[in-house]
């Protein structure tokens, strides 16, 4: 009787087609995010800045790099694991700062309180796909990748 591994099953071409899809839906959350940030730099320094964030040019450089960059990096399957885990650490550390449901008024806590939400649902898509990699169909080609020294069996 075998026992079920979630490495062995990210071998099955369903699973790798599963990843693909999870990678390009998260992708598609980024990657327009951070180009238009780019593209709109003034604006989103004149954001950041709004909400009382130091070194707001900094910032919102940083931004850019995270979701274009990491953001690509996912969208191709390119050192994956690395790119999801550094989505997740961002997306953590802006939620509260832009999405602070419990600190703007009563006509917007229920629109920033779903976006809270939803962006606490993207950082577990990110996790689980830095703890099981891109699958086959990807710049690692399946390769597990290692995160901490590990090298999943």
């Amino acid at each position: 009787m075998s026992t079920y591994s979630p490495y062995s099953a990210s071998q099955s071409p369903v699973h790798d087609c599963l990843v693909l899809a999870g990678r390009l839906l998260l992708a598609y959350v980024f990657v327009p995010a951070g180009w238009g940030k780019l593209v709109g730099f003034a604006a989103t320094v004149g954001y950041i800045a709004s909400k009382g964030v130091p070194l707001p040019e900094l910032c919102a450089a940083v931004a850019v790099a995270a979701e274009l960059g990491l953001g690509l990096a996912l969208l191709f399957g390119f050192k994956t694991r690395w790119a999801a885990l550094g989505l997740a650490i961002f997306v953590a550390v802006i939620t509260p700062i832009f999405h602070g449901y419990w600190a703007v008024p009563e006509a917007q806590a229920m629109m920033q309180k779903l976006n809270f939400d939803k962006n606490l649902g993207i950082i577990g898509g990110l996790l689980a796909l830095s703890a099981f990699g891109a699958g086959r169909l990807s710049f690692d080609g399946g390769r597990a990748g290692r995160i901490g020294g590990v090298q999943p069996a």
